[in-house]
């Protein structure tokens, strides 16, 4: 597991900023989502680097660099469950706020990211 990164004054108020506003959850409530088959789409918003080194089986990339410029062609259905993560959910978090704003109200951050993915018995997928 990856050691968690420290972050600047400013990216923190940001996200701190964005959670007020969006639904987030955790690795055992996504589970649970799993479990009933109530999940939705899983969408990983990690750089390529990230992605290629390893992800969520199931996973789609849209990397938070790209998310809102692809959104709608890959899911032109704005209520579909979307449940967004990164390294540890910060990145995440900062992408649901802007895809609820384009009126994805069924986005979702998984808090804890990939490091609670990669903890987790979910399946991976790696090259």
């Amino acid at each position: 597991m990856t050691a968690a990164k420290h972050h600047s004054e400013g990216f923190l108020a940001l996200v701190q900023d964005a959670k007020k506003r969006i639904r987030e959850i955790d690795i055992e409530q996504y589970k649970k989502l799993r479990e009933r088959g109530e999940a939705g789409q899983l969408v990983d918003v990690r750089e390529d680097h990230e992605w290629e080194t390893a992800h969520a089986a199931g996973a789609i990339h849209l990397s938070k660099g790209i998310i809102e410029r692809d959104i709608e062609k890959t899911f032109p259905d704005k209520s579909t469950k979307l449940v967004l993560y990164c390294g540890g959910g910060f990145r995440s978090a900062l992408a649901t706020d802007n895809l609820r704003r384009m009126g994805y109200e069924n986005a979702i951050s998984l808090d804890g990211g990939w490091r609670a993915i990669e903890a987790s018995d979910l399946p991976i997928e790696r090259p």
